[in-house]
């Protein structure tokens, strides 16, 4: 019996208390089956005195296992491993701990792995960053938002305010952003025409599950977004690639598509496209529209800067054109304020709108109503619009400060357009370069950069990449294209 003590080890040190490491240690030799039905266990002032603790201690870690069916207690006789637990054959002794970090680190069980979810996870890391086009949250409005999320904690009803709410997202929240949407987009939608989600992910997410059988085909542009082709892949959609100009996408190439095979749904990045910023040209999107009308093929049109426009004014969603009722038209805040803060749209019609709201409870039964009843309030007061204004001023500085630097300093490595809207450059290196080296060689300069891997063109050349230019100030704007140079 002496052997029990050599198999138990305290750490009077540890945050998890004395008897309840005894009590799992315990449990886990009777599991392994080291410690036998019907074994006897040590005294508890025996136990006590071989692990040099209390014999409080043991005592309340034998009364744990009692309780829990582990042991049972014989009156003048001891305490045993319980009698009627199942026998389990001694598996070979391990250093403590050794097993359990094995059984962590590897599962027990097959599982597919799904290639097309191997995308690389973008971390906020370094302290420079010419990354994939993301805001400067030093610009955000926080000071207002966390007075009116504090207002949203402390004030009002607090069985309402922090209970259970509508699927389809906080109702102030949807009913400030119709207005902010019909104002700024040319929309005619009310609160019944929105559904809040995560982000632009999530809306996808619903609607490859909602409207995507195996087999369906959706066409997207290329390059495109890995992030969308991910969900149609999933959702086991045959993705088909068509190719984008100076204007967009070629709509001649899609008529044809459709005139070969049906199509269940287009992915398209209209206003800014995603990588290359072009903006789709006004003809190609009155053609799109039609198209969809005839060949009945649903619109995702993923607006994700919308807000972000340099030259003149944006031009209007394909959603405030759409007469048929074929767009589904989505955006976030994170573009307005930071990744950080989950809050996106998704507009469509009422009746599909309201069957997503119910696919929705199966994965996230509803968002964060502190922060959309937040965000409502300063979309109501003006403060999401007026930090808009001034984001768009800093922005633009920007652009133009950073397309200066690659002319001037990169001169005969790069090459780009300068683009109308949005929050990064679309950029061409020369063919010698290595991506992959140079962006690996920027990280160790605490400068991150794409490498390319991810956006190949329809031709299948690379050598292309985004570098966003919002999320920095002038200083550190310069100091990353130094390193680039001085790396180059």
């Amino acid at each position: 019996m002496q052997v029990l003590s050599t198999l138990l080890a305290v750490e009077k040190s540890d945050k998890l208390p004395v008897y309840l490491q005894i009590a799992n240690q315990l449990t886990s030799l009777i599991k392994a089956g080291t410690l036998a039905p019907g074994f006897r266990l040590l005294s508890t002032r025996q136990l006590a005195a071989a692990l040099n603790v209390h014999r409080r201690t043991v005592v309340q870690a034998y009364d744990e296992l009692l309780a829990q069916g582990w042991l049972e207690s014989h009156t003048g006789n001891g305490t045993f491993v319980a009698n009627h637990l199942p026998e389990v054959g001694p598996v070979p002794m391990v250093p403590s701990g050794q097993a359990s970090d094995q059984t962590l680190k590897k599962a027990g069980f097959q599982f597919e792995r799904l290639v097309h979810l191997n995308r690389p996870v973008l971390k906020s890391g370094t302290r420079l960053h010419l990354d994939d086009g993301f805001p400067d949250p030093r610009l955000a409005p926080l000071e207002e938002l966390s007075r009116a999320y504090r207002s949203q904690l402390l004030h009002g009803n607090p069985y309402m305010r922090l209970g259970y709410g509508d699927t389809k997202g906080a109702s102030w929240l949807r009913q400030e952003l119709a207005i902010h949407l019909n104002e700024t987009r040319g929309l005619k939608i009310s609160a019944d025409n929105i559904l809040i989600v995560r982000g632009v992910i999530m809306g996808m997410h619903l609607a490859s599950t909602a409207l995507l059988r195996p087999g369906d085909r959706v066409a997207v542009d290329s390059p495109g977004w890995f992030g969308a082709n991910m969900n149609f892949v999933q959702a086991g959609a045959e993705v088909i690639n068509l190719p984008v100009d100076e204007h967009g996408l070629i709509i001649d190439e899609l008529e044809k598509l459709c005139e070969k095979e049906p199509i269940r749904m287009l992915y398209v990045t209209s206003h800014h496209h995603y990588p290359t910023t072009v903006a789709l040209r006004a003809d190609r999107r009155i053609r799109l529209l039609k198209l969809s009308e005839k060949y009945g093929f649903v619109i995702f049109e993923d607006d994700y800067d919308y807000d972000f426009h340099y030259l003149s004014k944006p031009l209007l969603p394909l959603a405030g054109a759409d007469q048929a009722g074929m767009v589904l038209y989505c955006g976030s805040f994170t573009k307005t304020i930071s990744p950080a803060f989950r809050i996106g749209y998704l507009i469509g019609p009422e009746d599909f709108i309201s069957q997503l709201a119910l696919l929705r409870r199966i994965i996230d039964r509803q968002g964060d109503q502190m922060l959309e009843n937040a965000m409502a309030e300063l979309l109501q007061t003006g403060v999401i619009q007026r930090h808009l204004r001034k984001s768009v001023r800093v922005y633009k500085q920007r652009r133009d400060f950073f397309c200066d630097l690659l002319k001037t300093k990169l001169e005969g490595k790069v090459n780009f357009h300068i683009p109308d809207g949005g929050m990064s450059v679309w950029t061409k290196f020369d063919d010698h370069i290595d991506l992959k080296k140079l962006a690996a060689n920027a990280l160790k300069h605490d400068l991150y950069m794409a490498d390319g891997s991810l956006t190949q063109l329809a031709d299948g050349s690379r050598n292309s990449v985004r570098l966003g230019f919002a999320s920095s100030t002038l200083e550190e704007l310069e100091e990353s294209v130094n390193i680039i140079k001085d790396l180059l």
